[in-house]
């Protein structure tokens, strides 16, 4: 019975919302603390994907060609091509992870010529990293001219999660990932939604933004900046690039970018007289005036409050917020952590205390939010910080299942994943580590001020204890490494499960005793 009750309770936490946001963060290697190259992706779509998958490096026969399959993070369910939210790919013959009996196979939307040998990668709803330290981070931008592209038979066939898989699978840079996905936009066109990756390697970090054409034209539109070393960066749903500089080396983009937005009528100038790259493709905010950008401006705050940057701006197209921030002091995984678990907390536009919040001090929204809205989301579905350094024995990928405020980022490295952190989401299965991260989600976000000390404080341990772990990791082979770290994410699941426990006790013994103490109207208020 009880079971089935805290099943029922994480399934109602589940219920779907639409999928309109992510968050997307990188910290170059000047700026962060151990010299690691940081990059972080929340995933905001309570129906997608929360599998983490790795997919093992491959020799591929010369002249084979590789599928190229559609996704319904993209828009919607795609029934015709068995593209569903989750899992959101059946494809065995790139993964054993993307093996699901009894489900029907995606089927491909197009194919281009296989390489002769591809890289290991871990894969989500997204590209994440490969064995080699190349990151990726996603989020969908709203663009006014076209916000969406269904796809099309005949029509573009890349949308930004095959664009970040076959990078992964065939390069080791961020400028070699940068040029491979502009060739394949440019040759086979984009549908879907305006889109930006953070493209990040072991030494530098670019950020990578793209925006289908109309019918009848050729390839998309696409633009990639290289983020200063010693910076910080966020983007949340709005393009940031804005000056298109010829000639510059720390910007890549199709030589005809500049001629294709002014023949299609969209070229808009910036006050210093270059083509602006965001203006042009009038990428506003979604619903309301901070949807976007008080996102921006909170990230920037925290990671330089010296700086004391306005939360408040004249228009969408504003430049008060830089494309990147030095940071006032030098970051880490932790410091990232902390940023995806924040919602206005301390100031005037703390979430807990908006006319959209839960009962007990939840800072959870389930209304679909025309808003402004903050980094933690009721929406998310997982979020990684991935993290790569020469330090490492291999890139290291955190993941957090859920919302990351009830659940800790569990380190793995770029290999096979425990069998306890492979789940589907329509049944319940106490042995998967997604069940447990709902239960004590469930009981957190319906009694927040409750439990959420609590899972504050577990949350933290367990990061500390992973990061020791890693840490104390450093020197092993990348085989050992991978092994370290599965034990520990095991040792986590068991964790998570006598958490729900705990947290069940804490809502029988903390919210009884409040409720018993209500004073009654016609006794005394003394004790």
């Amino acid at each position: 019975m009880l079971k089935k009750l805290i099943a029922g309770a994480a399934m109602l936490s589940l219920m779907s919302v639409s999928a309109e946001a992510c968050t997307v963060m990188v910290v170059t290697k000047g700026a962060s603390e151990d010299g690691s190259v940081i990059v972080s992706h929340s995933n905001d779509g309570r129906g997608a994907e929360m599998n983490l998958v790795f997919v093992p490096a491959k020799d591929h026969p010369k002249g084979s060609m590789r599928p190229v399959y559609p996704t319904a993070v993209a828009l919607d369910t795609m029934p015709e091509y068995n593209a569903y939210d989750q899992p959101n790919l059946v494809a065995p013959e790139r993964s054993d992870e993307y093996d699901y009996p009894g489900k029907p196979h995606t089927k491909p939307i197009g194919y281009i010529p296989e390489v002769e040998h591809t890289y290991a990668y871990m894969d989500a709803d997204y590209g994440v990293a490969n064995e080699h330290g190349l990151m990726f981070g996603e989020c969908t931008d709203m663009s006014a001219h076209l916000p969406e592209v269904p796809y099309k038979e005949g029509g573009g066939i890349f949308y930004a999660s095959e664009l970040s898989r076959v990078a992964l699978e065939r390069c080791k840079t961020a400028r070699e990932a940068i040029a491979l996905m502009g060739s394949l936009i440019d040759e086979y066109g984009l549908w879907g939604t305006a889109e930006t990756l953070a493209v990040a390697d072991k030494n530098e970090a670019w950020v990578f933004e793209m925006q289908m054409v109309p019918e009848g034209h050729k390839g998309g539109l696409w633009i990639a900046e290289k983020i200063p070393d010693g910076d910080f960066f966020i983007e949340a749903n709005q393009l940031r690039i804005h000056a298109i500089r010829e000639g510059d080396p720390n910007q890549m983009f199709n030589p005809k970018l500049p001629q294709m937005l002014k023949d299609l009528g969209w070229a808009e100038y910036g006050e210093d007289g270059n083509l602006d790259w965001m203006r042009s493709l009038q990428s506003k905010e979604f619903h309301h005036p901070y949807y976007s950008l008080r996102r921006v401006w909170r990230a920037m705050s925290l990671v330089a409050p010296s700086k004391n940057l306005p939360p408040r701006v004249e228009s969408w197209d504003s430049k008060t917020y830089p494309l990147s921030i030095t940071p006032d002091k030098k970051l880490n995984v932790e410091d990232i952590a902390r940023i995806h678990r924040d919602y206005y907390q301390g100031t005037e536009f703390d979430k807990s205390k908006s006319p959209l919040a839960g009962m007990y001090g939840s800072p959870y929204h389930y209304e679909i939010e025309m808003g402004e809205r903050s980094i933690l989301s009721s929406k998310t579905s997982y979020s990684h910080i991935s993290q790569a350094s020469d330090a490492l024995p291999s890139p290291v990928v955190w993941m957090s299942m859920d919302t990351p405020y009830e659940n800790p980022f569990v380190p793995f490295a770029v290999s096979k994943m425990p069998e306890a952190y492979h789940a589907l989401r329509d049944t319940y299965d106490p042995t998967k580590m997604f069940w447990a991260s709902n239960q004590v989600m469930a009981l957190n976000q319906g009694y927040f001020n409750i439990m959420s000390p609590i899972v504050k404080e577990a949350v933290e341990q367990s990061e500390e204890n992973s990061m020791q772990v890693v840490n104390a990791s450093a020197g092993l082979s990348k085989e050992q490494f991978a092994e370290v770290l599965r034990a520990n994410s095991l040792k986590i699941f068991d964790d998570w499960k006598k958490l729900s426990v705990r947290l069940l006790q804490a809502f029988k013994s903390d919210v009884g005793i409040q409720y018993q103490r209500q004073p009654r109207p016609d006794t005394p208020t003394e004790y």
